[in-house]
């Protein structure tokens, strides 16, 4: 069999070209109080359903604090008192609306996360193809480059004045 082929376990695990994908339908179980740890094979089964699970949670709550925001939104009584009352409603019901904005792009990113754990592509750099790193995606999990990648992007920008 060539280094290229596809292997799939009973569990719906595949892995090709020596990177796990995880379905979105494969549960694993994983014990209490698991994280990812350098010892162990990166991106293994394990440590893609830890991903997993922390992404979802993430989303949940953005998702959930979402709908606290624009519930807000509608409750509120338009008609306020004077001026200043109405100007500082109307600072906040902007402010809200930027969190909420903000919420929805980083469901994005955690949906693109969620989507290259099921292709096998996560926790892998998209400019170089090295690990990130155990360590960079538990602190981001939504992280798509690598450290070095990061800090040349973050150059470039400098220098362009972006």
């Amino acid at each position: 069999m060539n280094s290229t082929a596809t292997h799939t376990a009973d569990n719906g695990i595949t892995r090709e070209d020596g990177r796990y994908a995880l379905p979105a339908s494969t549960i694993i179980d994983l014990p209490k109080g698991y994280r990812p740890n350098d010892d162990e094979e990166y991106m293994n089964p394990r440590q893609l359903a830890y991903f997993r699970n922390k992404l979802k949670e993430w989303r949940e709550q953005l998702v959930e604090e979402s709908r606290q925001t624009m519930d807000n939104l509608r409750e509120e009584v338009r008609d306020v008192g004077d001026e200043a009352e109405r100007a500082t409603r109307e600072t906040e019901n902007s402010l809200e609306l930027r969190t909420r904005d903000r919420y929805r792009k980083l469901i994005s990113k955690i949906d693109k996360a969620l989507r290259r754990i099921e292709e096998g592509r996560y926790g892998y750099c998209e400019e170089t193809d090295e690990e990130i790193g155990v360590d960079r995606l538990d602190a981001r999990p939504i992280a798509t480059l690598s450290l070095d990648a990061q800090e040349r992007r973050e150059h470039l920008q400098k220098q362009m004045g972006d």
